[in-house]
Parts: structure tokens; C-alpha cells; sequence
């Protein structure tokens, strides 16, 4: 098991914990997705692929407006959260095991729009990884199809390579939380230590580590259309409303 499997199997039950509601936080980035697969021309008929899934932010509220949903990812924890997280919200969507730098293994079929979001391409610690799952991704995208990703503002970060993000304190009914990560870099790769603090009744501290290598637009705009997009856009937070940027390619 990989350093991503094993962070995000350990992180699965406390994930919701880097929200202030994470229930709100599904239906308010449902809409967004919604709004944006509305202008490129989707509708609810729309066959979704969401590759990198995790504990189905994305995926459950998109399958709670009615799209025909299929998850993956590669962390069993998450994926087990995820089922349960959906039955309790009642979304009807599909949730499997792949690996999205090798979805043709698992997936048969070819996806109108497959979604990638929350920084999950920057796992790929070096170009080839990164080119490979775009490669396996595109691949999984019908003819005329879209891909829908984000990814953090790396353009930005690299500039100053900040030590660490600034910490989100959550108010609670016993207290407060505390999130933070720490990041350690290395050229353009860096390790990360995300930490959860739950200052309540008793105080708990929770710590996980990963490792990103940050991603330029042009890089992935490049590795896009050379692997089968036809053009490729990017759109920004105070544009989307969502607190990444997000690339759109269509293939």
C-alpha cells in the first residue's frame, strides 16, 4: 500500500472533520459542478465518472440532484465511508475500487464527464504518473466528453513555498477544531502533515502525513491536449465559487 492509500484509509473517519459542515459543503458544491456542467451544455442525463471520489463529496450531492453517478478511488476506507455516507443521504449512484491512472481495469464503458476535484492530480509525484493518469483518464471520456478538475493555486505557492497552511478553527457544540497542514519541500514535491485538533471535552490531536508534487496550469493544460483534449480552459474561485482552480478540457 502506497503513501496516498495509507493517508487517506487512516484519514476516512475524520475527513468530514476538515469541514464546518460537510453535509452543507455537498450540496453547496453539487450546485456548483450543476451550474458549470449547465454551461457547457449538460444536462441531468449526463453519465458522471467522479475518479477520485473519496468519502463522495462531490459524487453523493451530484447524485442527489439526479445524475447518473459512478465513484471510485483507490482508498478502501474512504470508499467504505462513502457507501455509508450515501445511504444515509439516500443517493442512488454506483461506488467501486479503481485506481485512476488505470480506470480501462475496472471500467468497461466511457463516461460523459469525468471529475477529478480537491487536489487529487498532485498525488502523482512525478510528470510521467501525472501524464499517465491523464492518459487513463481521457481515455474514459466519450467522444465530445468532458473532464472537470482542481487542483490548489500551485502557480502561487511555488512562488514563496509556504511552510504551512493557514489553520481553519471550526466552532463546536463542545469547543472548537483546528485544522492545519505542515509542508516540507523538496524542489516541486512536498511532504504533508495534516493535522486535527479537537480542543472539547477532552483533548485529542490527530495527525496524518502525504506527499504532493505541485502542479503547474501549464503543465496540465499541455499534458491535456496532447493527450487527447481539443481545448482546455481554467476558472477561477471568485468565478466558480468553488475555493480551487478548476480546469475544464473537453475531448
Amino acid at each position: 500500500m502506497d503513501i496516498t492509500q495509507t493517508f487517506y484509509d487512516s484519514l476516512a473517519s475524520q475527513y468530514d472533520k476538515l469541514f464546518l459542515d460537510w453535509q452543507s459543503a455537498v450540496q453547496e458544491q453539487a450546485v456548483i459542478l450543476d451550474r458549470l456542467f449547465a454551461d457547457n451544455r449538460y444536462d441531468k442525463s449526463a453519465k458522471i465518472l467522479d475518479c477520485a471520489c473519496g468519502i463522495g463529496t462531490q459524487a453523493i450531492g451530484l447524485a442527489m440532484l439526479g445524475y447518473d453517478m459512478t465513484a471510485s478511488d483507490i482508498s478502501e476506507g474512504e470508499l467504505a465511508e462513502a457507501k455509508v455516507r450515501a445511504a444515509k443521504n439516500n443517493a442512488q449512484l454506483s461506488i467501486v475500487n479503481a485506481n485512476f491512472c488505470a480506470l480501462s481495469d475496472v471500467f468497461a464503458d466511457r463516461f460523459d464527464i469525468v471529475i477529478c476535484m480537491d487536489n487529487a492530480l498532485p498525488h502523482m509525484l512525478t510528470k510521467p504518473d501525472l501524464e499517465a493518469a491523464v492518459k487513463s483518464i481521457v481515455n474514459q471520456i466519450a467522444d465530445g466528453g468532458m473532464f472537470v478538475a482542481s487542483i490548489r493555486d500551485y502557480d502561487a505557492l511555488l512562488a514563496d513555498k509556504p511552510p504551512y497552511s493557514p489553520p481553519y478553527i471550526h466552532k463546536t457544540n463542545e469547543g472548537q477544531r483546528v485544522s492545519f497542514q505542515t509542508w516540507v519541500w523538496s524542489g516541486e514535491n512536498y511532504k504533508l502533515t495534516q493535522y486535527i485538533i479537537d480542543d472539547e471535552e477532552t483533548l485529542q490531536v490527530s495527525k496524518f502525513d502525504c506527499e504532493y508534487r505541485a502542479t503547474r496550469r501549464e503543465e496540465l493544460t499541455e499534458l491535456l491536449l496532447a493527450n487527447g483534449c481539443s481545448e482546455v480552459a481554467w476558472k477561477f474561485p471568485e468565478e466558480t465559487g468553488f475555493y480551487q482552480p478548476i480546469v475544464i478540457a473537453k475531448k
